[in-house]
């Protein structure tokens, strides 16, 4: 089993979701738990595509992290 970090954008009118490990695997939605179900298809569509085309899957390698701050 493989854990690929997924970023989570907020846009003005939905949000938009993207894998660092697999470019231009990207989705959108209203909510974040939309965006999680998206994703999961996405993710797994990306993976059968690079299969099929004989590409080796990579090995998720972001890591994610936050930074916590007070701002003035």
């Amino acid at each position: 089993m493989r854990k690929y970090a997924v970023v989570i954008e907020y846009g003005p009118n939905n949000l938009s979701a993207y894998v660092p490990d697999l470019p231009g695997c990207v989705t959108t939605g209203k909510t974040v738990e939309e965006i999680e179900r998206n994703m999961r298809e996405a993710i797994e569509l990306h993976l059968e595509g690079m299969i099929e085309d004989g590409e080796p899957i990579p090995e998720p390698s972001t890591r994610v992290s936050y930074v916590e701050l007070q701002v003035a």
